[in-house]
């Protein structure tokens, strides 16, 4: 029996990978069909679907790569496209999320995934595809089905068959907040862990001034000019203690090993580079940075071929053509057939399960 996808199926992409959704089309024995997406003379998004979708199930393919807004129009408009052309499901198929980084509230910003995520189900999609979702619990911003797909075992693989003497390295988190995916991957290659604490005060400035309403109500000299009351409620409230992180550190032993870094997004690699100098002055003898979306903007390349990074190992979910050419400690993973495999399943209506087998809830 043929495993490929059935007949009934059409898979479109944007301008965002196509390299990638042709390594899916592969896979799956069929071909991208034929969409047209471009901007006119004032930027405006224009889509033009040259095949009949009537019926059928489309999975449009679209990542976030640079112009991440232009790719979330172009990903709208493709979708809306297709449902008023009378498709029967549209299924996205997103590696890495736009705006996925943009889940907790800061200050008096917003959560623009939740706006995102309401915009996807407007335009039309049934059923979204991701891989390693940097919150796991924005899933629940999507009112439509979604499957966060995970890239641990091909890293895992990427270690056992490429990394020289891997049973004396050492995974490393680079904040506390990864220290459970540190630990997942440590538990199942049989190693051990370190995890860096605190942070560069050259990074992190605090950016707010004193007039954001903490001294509210204002000094008596300051208030009621058009002698108003001011109503007050006992005593002050208590000062509070410093939100500084303590400057970095690392917790566990590397002297001697290879630190394996894992993350999720490697987009400003700053971080990456400041913790690499940190392992190797604590006498690690080879530095791994490991991220599934390899975004690694603006003058990236630059920073990791001088930093002490060896090497850095991100998947294909995202396109670093461009940045691979400016340094050769770039490597690349590919989960094409990751992509191809879900798709396959969702078409076939299998179960997903057989996808999460070799993972956990940490990775």
């Amino acid at each position: 029996m043929d495993q490929r996808a059935k007949p009934g199926m059409v898979l479109l992409a944007g301008n965002s990978h196509p390299g990638l959704a042709e390594d899916v089309a592969r896979h799956l024995g069929v071909g991208v069909g034929s969409c047209l997406v471009y901007h006119n003379t004032n930027r405006e998004t224009m889509v033009d679907i040259q095949e009949s979708v009537r019926g059928k199930d489309v999975y449009i393919l679209q990542t976030a790569a640079r112009n991440v807004n232009d790719i979330i129009m172009e990903l709208l408009i493709m979708a809306y496209a297709c449902k008023t052309s009378n498709c029967k499901n549209i299924i996205g198929v997103l590696p890495c999320l736009p705006y996925s980084q943009q889940t907790k509230m800061k200050r008096r910003g917003n959560i623009s995934l939740k706006l995102v995520a309401d915009m996807c189900v407007k335009a039309g999609f049934d059923h979204i595809i991701t891989v390693d979702l940097h919150s796991k619990e924005s899933q629940a911003f999507f009112s439509c089905r979604m499957d966060n797909l995970r890239a641990s075992p091909f890293f895992l693989q990427y270690i056992i068959e490429n990394v020289p003497d891997y049973h004396n390295a050492v995974i490393v988190a680079k904040s506390p907040l990864g220290a459970r995916r540190a630990t997942s991957f440590a538990d199942r290659l049989r190693l051990g862990i370190a995890v860096l604490h605190g942070e560069f005060k050259d990074l992190c400035v605090d950016e707010r001034d004193d007039n954001d309403g903490r001294a509210s109500p204002p000094p008596p000299e300051q208030a009621n000019p058009d002698r108003t009351r001011v109503y007050t409620i006992g005593p002050p409230l208590p000062p509070g203690f410093s939100k500084e992180k303590p400057p970095i550190y690392l917790v566990g032993d590397v002297s001697g090993k290879v630190a394996i870094m894992v993350d999720d997004i490697m987009d400003d690699v700053k971080s990456f580079v400041n913790a690499a100098q940190v392992l190797k002055d604590n006498g690690a003898c080879k530095v791994y940075a490991m991220a599934t979306h390899g975004i690694l903007s603006r003058d990236a390349p630059k920073l990791i071929e001088e930093s002490c990074i060896d090497e850095v190992i991100v998947t294909n979910s995202v396109p670093h053509d461009t940045q691979k050419a400016k340094t050769a400690k770039i490597k690349t993973v590919d989960i094409s057939i990751l992509l191809a495999e879900a798709v396959r399943r969702i078409h076939n209506k299998e179960s997903m399960s057989h996808l999460f087998r070799n993972v956990t809830m940490e990775d």
